[in-house]
């Protein structure tokens, strides 16, 4: 074989691995981003709550993507805890929204999964009911309805086009941009 041929079947063997590497990785990249950086786990508790308070399953999995990283152990440096990043303070109004069937759970229990995404859950249906977006409701779960109440009624922020950049709070304008995106890549890989 003369060095010329060898040297297009060397190109032409360069093109076919490069088409071939390409082509794995066009269909291994959903999988490894749902795997690695988008994971669906905890399904049960997730798919229960959030039918029982009428959310998004994605949205769901983007806050907790977004809280904790799927940790269920985490906890803050400001003292939340769990999958979903839940205060003590929001522990308890919760706690008497669920009623007398949650009596015996103390704040601590919240590093259970179960018991952290009913409470999450519990309070994201309460800001979607009350705010008709996931943005808000986002918002609401990182700064508090009272914060997110005085945006609404100085009009920065419109609750028929809710938008993240409109948030005068930085950190919250954060929060809810990567709620939001984890979100859009939940719905898009699922």
């Amino acid at each position: 074989m003369t060095a010329g041929k060898r040297k297009k079947r060397g190109r032409i063997l360069s093109v076919v691995c490069i088409l071939g590497i390409f082509v794995i990785i066009t269909f291994a990249a959903p999988w490894i981003c749902r795997k690695f950086f988008y994971p669906k786990a905890y399904g049960e508790y997730v798919e229960l709550y959030s039918d029982r308070y009428s959310l998004d399953e994605n949205f769901v999995y983007a806050v907790i993507n977004t809280e904790s990283g799927f940790d269920v152990k985490a906890e803050s440096d400001v003292g939340a805890i769990g999958l979903m990043q839940i205060m003590e303070d929001a522990f308890k109004w919760t706690k008497r929204s669920l009623g007398v069937e949650h009596d015996e759970i103390v704040y601590t229990d919240l590093l259970v999964a179960e018991y952290n995404i009913e409470y999450g859950c519990c309070m994201l249906g309460y800001y979607y009911q009350k705010y008709g977006s996931y943005e808000l409701a986002a918002a609401a779960y990182h700064a508090g309805t009272n914060q997110v109440d005085i945006w609404l009624e100085d009009g920065v922020i419109d609750i028929n086009d809710p938008d993240a950049n409109d948030i005068p709070s930085d950190a919250t304008a954060h929060y809810v941009k990567k709620v939001m995106r984890a979100y859009r890549a939940y719905e898009a890989l699922y």
